[in-house]
């Protein structure tokens, strides 16, 4: 049986070094507003009522992933997608408020970023006539993808391999 609320609601927690950081680095990205600011406990929305918000959660033993992942190294366990209309701008914009460009690309249509934290994060536009794919359906079952997670000083042929997870979007 699905779990059942009163109120639809979800969030996405993401543990940083500095909750509050990260959190205006968001707020900044994605021009939401923030509803609590601490060093250990953060989060934003784009409204109070929107049903649903991004957290952020101090970890004082948080080590950042790497892009593209290696054997032995941090692996990221999640990435955000965010759908953009203009995909040279937005990636503008976004390193603009802070964001690193990750070394590795696997896709024209999709830029992979690293927000403050290290946390890889997609900007992405909707390829033509694929209405009802909202970004993540190549992505989520990541098994084999390492194509998908982010550390700036990655070489570009060492997660290539198995970026195909993420071609799907």
């Amino acid at each position: 049986m699905p779990l059942r609320t009163t109120k639809h609601w979800f969030g996405v927690v993401l543990d940083c070094p500095d909750a509050s950081e990260l959190a205006r680095f968001y707020a900044r990205l994605l021009g939401w507003t923030l509803y609590k600011d601490t060093p250990a406990w953060a989060t934003l929305a784009p409204s109070a009522d929107a049903g649903y918000n991004l957290a952020f959660q101090q970890e004082p033993h948080y080590v950042e992933p790497v892009w593209p992942s290696r054997p032995g190294e941090p692996l990221m366990m999640s990435h955000l997608d965010l759908k953009v209309d203009d995909l040279d701008e937005a990636t503008a914009y976004a390193v603009e408020v802070g964001a690193r460009l990750a070394s590795f690309q696997p896709q024209e249509d999709v830029r992979v970023l690293l927000d403050l934290a290290g946390h890889p994060f997609c900007l992405y536009v909707d390829a033509e006539g694929s209405e009802g794919s909202e970004g993540s359906e190549g992505s989520e079952g990541s098994e084999g993808s390492e194509g998908s997670e982010g550390s700036e000083g990655s070489e570009g042929s060492e997660g290539s391999e198995g970026s195909e997870g993420s071609e799907a979007r």
